[in-house]
C-alpha cells in the first residue's frame, strides 16, 4: 500500500495526464487497491466506484476470472510478434468480437488504446477509398464537443476546444457538425431527445460544399461521454447512417465508451439498429484491466484493401503491442464474464432506475440539466462566473475527502457510469452521496 505521507519528491516527477499537477500535489487523491464497486484508499476507506474507473471496469474491479486469465498467460507466453506472426488466442478473440459486431463487422484490428484505435480506423479509411481509385477523398467530419482521444488524428475530428487549442496545425480538411445539445429544447431528458436531428442537415451543406467525392469518412460517438453525455437525438443515427450511405461516404463509430454493455446493449449500434462501415472500441473489452483497443471494420472494406502481391501486406500499419497476450487473455475472461452474469441485460432493466435516481437530483443547487441514457448520465452544475470549471473541481475534493465518493468530472459536469454489476441500493447510495456533495460545494 502507498504510504499516506508521501514526500513531495515522490510525487513530483510524475506529470498527471489531465490533472492540474500542482493542485493534486499538494493535496493527493491516492487509490491503493480496488475490489468490485469499490476503490480503497491507502487508509482504508472504501469509496464507491460511480464512474467505472473511465468507463472502463464494467464487470467491477479485481474480478477473479480475469485476474487469472492475466496471471496464466504471463506464466504462459509474455510477448509474442503481432507482425508475420501469430497467437493462437488472438484468433479465438477475432472470432469472438465478430460474433458480437452488427451486421458485416467481420474483421478486427487491435490496439491499445482509443485514441489508437481512432487513428486507425481513420488511415483504414483512406486507404480503403485509394484502393478503390477514389484517393480524392481525403476529408474527414467529426462533430463539435466530440473526443476521439489525443492523437493528432483524434483531436483534429474531435470537437473539444481544450484538448485541440495547444497543439496548432492538425489534420488538413476537417470540417465539424454542429453538437446535438440544446439545453433550451432538450433540458433534463431521459433517453434521446425528441430535438436535434435537425442539425444533420450541416452535413447536406457540407456535402454540398466540398462534393461527396472528397470525403472520406465521417466519425462520431454514438453518446458523446467525455464532454457530458449527450444522448443521440431519436432518429439522428439512422439518418446519418441513411446520407452517408447515400453519398459513398463511411460512417465511423466512436465505441470506446459505448460498447460492451453501457447502453444495455454489446454495442450502441445494436440499441439504434445500425450498421457503420467501421466501429472503434477500447476500455469495457478487458474490463480496463489491460490496455487494448480495436477497429471493427465491414467485410467490403477488407475485401478492398486485399489486392496486390500476396507477399506484401495489404495495409501498412499496425503496433508492437497489437494483440498482446496478455490483453487478448483478458478480453476473453471478460467477454465471458459479461456473458455469464447477463451484465448487458443486468445493465438494460437497470436503466430506468438509474434513470430515475439521477434525476431526482434536480433542484438541488447549482444543477442546470441532467442527462441519462444507459448506466450513463451527465449532470451539468452552473460554472462560478469567470471561473469555469472551480465548482467542478471543488466537487472531485470533496468527494474523496468527505464522501467517499469517485466520480468523474469534466469542467463542471459530473459524469456518472457505474459498473453493471452495480445494485439498485448502490444505485441509490450513488445518488445520495452525490446529492451531498451538490449541497457541500453549493
Amino acid at each position: 500500500m502507498a504510504p499516506l505521507d508521501m514526500k513531495p519528491n515522490e510525487l513530483e516527477p510524475y506529470w498527471m495526464p489531465f490533472t492540474p499537477n500542482r493542485a493534486f500535489k499538494k493535496k493527493p487523491r491516492l487509490f491503493a487497491s480496488a475490489k468490485d464497486m469499490h476503490f480503497i484508499t491507502p487508509d482504508g476507506r472504501k469509496v464507491i466506484d460511480a464512474s467505472a474507473g473511465l468507463f472502463c471496469v464494467n464487470a467491477g474491479h479485481t474480478r477473479a476470472p480475469i485476474v487469472k486469465a492475466i496471471q496464466d498467460a504471463a506464466a504462459n507466453m509474455d510477448y509474442a510478434p503481432p507482425f508475420q506472426y501469430g497467437h493462437p488466442q488472438q484468433f479465438q478473440l477475432s472470432s469472438q468480437l465478430t460474433l458480437m459486431a452488427p451486421g458485416d463487422l467481420d474483421y478486427v484490428l487491435y490496439a491499445n488504446s482509443g485514441s489508437e484505435a481512432v487513428d486507425t480506423a481513420l488511415k483504414v479509411a483512406l486507404a480503403y477509398h485509394r484502393s478503390r481509385g477514389e484517393g480524392s477523398r481525403t476529408r474527414f467530419i467529426g462533430r463539435e464537443r466530440g473526443y476521439h482521444g489525443v492523437g493528432f488524428g483524434g483531436i483534429s475530428v474531435g470537437g473539444m476546444v481544450a484538448n485541440r487549442k495547444m497543439f496548432g496545425n492538425m489534420l488538413a480538411g476537417v470540417d465539424h457538425l454542429p453538437s446535438t445539445y440544446n439545453r433550451a429544447k432538450q433540458a433534463f431528458t431521459k433517453g434521446e431527445p425528441e430535438w436535434g436531428t435537425e442539425t444533420l442537415d450541416e452535413l447536406n451543406r457540407l456535402i454540398g460544399l466540398h462534393d461527396a467525392s472528397t470525403i472520406a469518412a465521417v466519425i462520431v460517438e454514438p453518446v458523446a461521454g467525455s464532454t457530458g453525455t449527450l444522448p443521440p437525438p431519436k432518429g439522428y443515427l439512422e439518418k446519418l447512417r441513411q446520407i452517408t450511405e447515400q453519398h459513398g461516404i463511411l460512417l465511423i463509430l466512436d465505441e470506446v465508451i459505448t460498447a460492451f454493455g453501457r447502453l444495455g446493449h454489446a454495442f450502441a449500434s445494436d440499441r439504434y439498429g445500425v450498421v457503420p462501415d467501421m466501429i472503434t472500441f477500447a476500455k469495457g473489452v478487458t474490463n480496463g484491466a489491460v490496455p487494448m483497443s480495436g477497429v471493427f471494420v465491414r467485410k467490403g472494406v477488407y475485401e478492398t484493401h486485399m489486392t496486390g502481391a500476396e507477399h506484401l501486406p495489404e495495409l501498412f500499419h499496425g503496433y508492437t503491442y497489437s494483440g498482446h497476450p496478455l490483453a487478448v487473455a483478458a478480453a476473453l475472461a471478460t467477454l465471458k464474464l459479461y456473458n455469464d452474469e447477463g451484465l448487458f441485460e443486468r445493465a438494460k432493466a437497470l436503466e430506468p432506475v438509474f434513470a430515475d435516481a439521477m434525476m431526482s437530483l434536480k433542484g438541488l443547487p447549482h444543477v442546470a440539466d441532467i442527462r441519462t441514457i444507459g448506466l450513463l448520465a451527465g449532470i451539468d452544475l452552473d460554472p462560478i462566473p469567470g471561473k469555469v470549471g472551480v465548482r467542478g473541481y471543488d466537487a472531485i475534493e470533496r468527494m474523496y475527502a468527505d464522501h467517499d465518493l469517485y466520480c468523474r468530472v469534466t469542467a463542471d459536469t459530473l459524469i456518472p457510469s457505474p459498473p453493471l454489476i452495480v445494485s439498485e441500493s448502490q444505485i441509490g447510495e450513488i445518488r445520495d452521496k452525490i446529492a451531498a456533495v451538490l449541497k457541500a460545494i453549493a
